[in-house]
C-alpha cells in the first residue's frame, strides 16, 4: 500500500493546476489577443451543429452550468485549449459580430442565428445584434469557469492529460495531439515535409490521413526510427514522444531534410510505391518505417544509390514478412527488419 501512495504522490506532484471564473467577454478577449490558442488541429474538429451551439447559449443564458473549459499553458504565456472547444467556439461565434477576429481563429467565417431553443423562443432566429442591450450585456458578463495546467508538468504529463480530457465530440488523433504539445521548429518542419509530394504519391493511405496528421506522423516515424532507436523500449507511442520531445530543441534540421530527400528521391523508382504488393490501396505503417528507414541507412553507410531491383519480391518473402508481422515492436524486431531491408537496398545490381 505504501508504494501505491508513493506513486501517487509522484505523479500528483507533476500536475500543477489553477482554476479561473472568467466571464464570456473576458474570453473572447482573450482568444482576440492570442492568450488562448486553438490550433489547427482543432479548428478543423468543430462538429457541432446550429441547433446544439444554441442549446449552448440558451443555457448561459439561463444559468445552467455548464462544463469546465480545460487549457494548459504554454512557455510563451499562451494558453491551449484542450477540451472544451465545442463549447469555446460556439460562444465565440455567437458573439461575432462583436469581435470577429476572435471568430477568425476559431476557424469561423459566419455567426451564429440561433435556432431550435426549447426555452427562450423569442429568441430564435436572433443574433446577439438583435437581442436588447441589457440581455446582450447580461451574457457578455457570464462567468465560465477554467481550470488550466501549468507549464510546470513535463511533455508527457500533458500529452497524456490531452488524450484524457480530449472529450466533448472532438477525437484527436495521437500526432494532431503532438501537434498541440510540441509547438516549435520541429514540428513545423514535419508538417512542411508532411506535404512532400513524392511522400504522398509513394505512400498509400485513406483520404482522412490527410487530414488526421497521418503523414506528419509518418516522417516522425522515419526520423525517430532512423535517429533515435536508443530512445525505444516498447510502446511505440511514448517513444515517438520521446523523441519528438529531444528533437523540439536538438536536431540537425538540414541534415534530416537532406536525407529525407535522397530517400525519397530513390524511392521514387518504385513503380506502385511503397507496397507488398502492386495496386494494393494502403502502405502497412510497419513495412513503410522498415523500407524508408532501411532505404535511409544504405544511403548513410556511403552508397551512392539503392538497389530497387526485385524489391517487389523480397517485400513478399517470408523472411521479411515474419519481421513485419506479429509481435513487431520490440526492439530486436525493429533491428532486424531495418537491417534486412538495408541488405537488399545495398544489393549490388546484377
Amino acid at each position: 500500500m505504501a508504494d501505491i501512495s508513493v506513486q501517487l504522490s509522484e505523479q500528483k506532484r507533476l500536475v500543477d493546476f489553477k482554476t479561473y471564473d472568467f466571464s464570456v467577454k473576458e474570453l473572447v478577449s482573450m482568444i482576440n489577443d492570442g492568450i488562448i490558442n486553438i490550433s489547427p488541429e482543432y479548428q478543423r474538429k468543430f462538429r457541432w451543429d446550429d441547433e446544439h451551439q444554441s442549446m449552448l447559449i440558451e443555457s448561459i443564458f439561463l444559468g445552467i452550468p455548464v462544463p469546465s473549459l480545460f487549457m494548459a499553458t504554454n512557455s510563451n504565456a499562451t494558453w491551449e485549449v484542450i477540451d472544451g472547444l465545442q463549447r469555446l467556439s460556439s460562444i465565440v461565434r455567437f458573439v461575432a459580430d462583436l469581435d470577429s477576429n476572435a471568430r477568425r481563429k476559431v476557424g469561423r467565417d459566419d455567426y451564429l442565428r440561433l435556432k431550435g431553443l426549447g426555452k427562450l423562443t423569442e429568441m430564435n432566429g436572433k443574433t446577439i445584434m438583435e437581442i436588447p442591450a441589457a440581455l446582450k450585456l447580461d451574457f457578455l458578463l457570464k462567468p465560465i469557469k477554467v481550470i488550466t495546467l501549468s507549464d510546470k508538468s513535463d511533455y508527457q504529463v500533458r500529452f497524456d492529460l490531452f488524450q484524457r480530457l480530449n472529450t466533448g465530440g472532438i477525437s484527436l488523433t495521437d500526432q494532431e495531439i503532438r501537434n498541440c504539445v510540441f509547438k516549435g521548429s520541429f514540428n513545423d518542419f514535419l508538417k512542411r515535409l508532411s506535404e512532400d509530394e513524392r511522400l504522398r504519391r509513394l505512400t498509400m493511405k485513406p483520404k482522412s490521413a490527410f487530414e488526421d496528421g497521418t503523414y506528419e506522423e509518418l516522417v516522425l516515424r522515419f526520423f525517430a526510427y532512423l535517429y533515435g532507436r536508443d530512445l525505444f523500449e516498447h510502446n511505440v507511442r511514448d517513444f515517438l514522444n520521446k523523441f519528438m520531445k529531444r528533437a523540439a530543441t536538438n536536431y540537425n534540421e538540414r541534415e534530416y531534410e537532406a536525407i529525407f530527400n535522397k530517400v525519397f528521391d530513390e524511392l521514387s523508382g518504385l513503380q506502385y510505391g511503397i507496397v507488398k504488393i502492386a495496386g494494393r490501396k494502403n502502405s502497412s505503417t510497419v513495412f513503410w518505417e522498415a523500407v524508408t528507414v532501411g532505404a535511409a541507412e544504405a544511403l548513410l553507410s556511403g552508397q551512392e544509390h539503392i538497389n530497387l531491383d526485385g524489391f517487389y519480391e523480397w517485400a513478399v518473402n517470408p523472411e521479411f514478412n515474419r519481421l513485419i508481422t506479429g509481435a513487431t515492436n520490440s526492439r530486436s524486431m525493429i533491428d532486424k527488419r531495418i537491417q534486412y531491408t538495408k541488405e537488399k537496398f545495398s544489393m549490388p545490381n546484377v
